[in-house]
């Protein structure tokens, strides 16, 4: 074969293979990228946040004790149901009594001083009027020095009586805060509930708190009857909940279930961190939401952890398109001239047209779980690209798409 020949056969071999690859690239841009389509059409949408906490009773009261002693009595087991003024325990009162009875005892010192007191005031004054009398009759029988001693002892026995009364006051006063030490002695329920915790035994000794050191916590009664979930809700958030909003509560240990709830406070200021402080600088920051539950169960239990879902938003009836099939991309601004206009990022999605992805610029209202709301951009109908993610990001507009080849069924 001579040279000339094999440079002929050469160029022909590449123009065969240049229009291989040709009709291959043409062949690919007729199948186009195959993606999945949804109707645009009018749904309900909600809007919620969700939030982390725990559960605790509204009204819950810790007790402790005001004097010190040996626990002699304990008439509840923690998870009991107690009544108002229920004996819950009883701590020795030797001592009290002991210390009430020296107070009694005292009292009636002071009551017999006083009638001492008045006794001599009476003889006092029944000796002045006897020498004034004499006095009176001849001024030399008695004389005036000792009319005057007569007056001062008068005066002298009266400041003295008093002085025993108030000692009777005092007395009493310190009688009466025995007998009152004595009966905290018995420490009765304050409130109705159950004791959702016990920290003593009988035969423990209860300590007495004092300024820098916490006394014994006996034991806790909750009032289940309203019972809250404490939420921490982060402060991007917190702007868009309001007093009032329902709520749907999940609670760990009651898988499967949702509890109804209403928001019932805002907190003002941030959760504060375990050392006392707030969350440092440049970190996030939660608010404490408290929800009231509207039906809780009767085998709730203080402290167990929920999660909640908050409505703050909802729209009936709203345009509505797949959260996954919003992107974003480089749009030229149409009113500039020439297209001087520099490109600007927009939400959008892709609106499939005779076999190809339009991107449509959209804007967005409220959120809800999976499905953004559209106000303005798409109507109902459109058939937009709903996926894969992957698809949908690589996407242009213009380009051609196809949907998914059904499986053929087999005989």
């Amino acid at each position: 074969m001579t040279r000339k020949r094999k440079l002929v056969l050469g160029i022909v071999i590449v123009l065969l293979l240049a229009l291989a690859a040709v009709i291959g690239v043409l062949r690919a841009q007729d199948r186009g990228i195959e993606v999945r389509v949804e109707e645009v059409r009018e749904r309900d949408l909600v809007a919620t946040i969700t939030a982390t906490g725990s559960v605790r009773a509204r009204r819950q009261v810790n007790i402790s004790s005001d004097v010190q002693g040996r626990v002699i009595q304990l008439n509840v087991e923690e998870g009991d149901e107690v009544e108002r003024e229920q004996v819950l325990l009883r701590i020795d009162p030797s001592q009290l009594e002991a210390q009430t009875a020296r107070a009694r005892a005292s009292l009636s010192q002071s009551m017999a001083d006083v009638a001492q007191r008045r006794a001599n005031l009476l003889r006092a004054q029944r000796d002045l009027e006897r020498n004034q009398g004499l006095r009176d009759r001849d001024p030399g029988l008695i004389s005036r020095q000792a009319l005057e001693d007569s007056e001062t002892e008068v005066e002298v026995q009266q400041a003295l009586l008093e002085s025993a009364e108030h000692g009777v006051e005092q007395a009493r006063a310190a009688m009466a805060e025995a007998e009152d030490q004595l009966g905290r002695t018995t420490i009765r329920a304050p409130i109705s509930g159950r004791v959702t915790r016990l920290d003593i035994e009988e035969g423990e000794t209860v300590v007495v708190g004092t300024m820098n050191n916490p006394g014994s916590l006996l034991l806790t009664i909750s009032d289940l009857s309203v019972v809250e979930a404490v939420m921490a809700v982060d402060e991007t958030d917190v702007p868009r909940v309001s007093i009032g909003d329902s709520a749907r509560v999940e609670l760990d240990a009651f898988p499967g279930r949702e509890f109804s709830a209403t928001v019932a406070k805002i907190g003002n200021s941030a959760i504060r961190n375990q050392a006392g402080g707030t969350t440092p600088q440049g970190t996030s920051v939660d608010y404490e939401v408290i929800l009231t539950l509207l039906d809780p169960p009767m085998e709730l239990r203080p402290d167990l952890s929920a999660t909640a879902d908050i409505v703050v938003d909802a729209a009936t009836g709203a345009v509505a398109t797949p959260i996954i099939s919003v992107t974003v991309r480089d749009v030229a601004d149409p009113e500039a001239e020439d297209g001087d206009g520099e490109p600007e990022e927009k939400e959008g999605v892709f609106v499939v047209r005779d076999g190809q992805a339009h991107f449509q610029p959209v804007e967005l209202g409220l959120t809800g779980q999976d499905y953004f709301q559209v106000t303005s951009g798409l109507s109902v109908g459109d058939m937009v690209i709903s996926g894969p993610f992957q698809s949908i990001q690589s996407l242009q507009d213009g380009d051609a798409v196809r949907l998914p080849t059904p499986p053929s069924s087999s005989d």
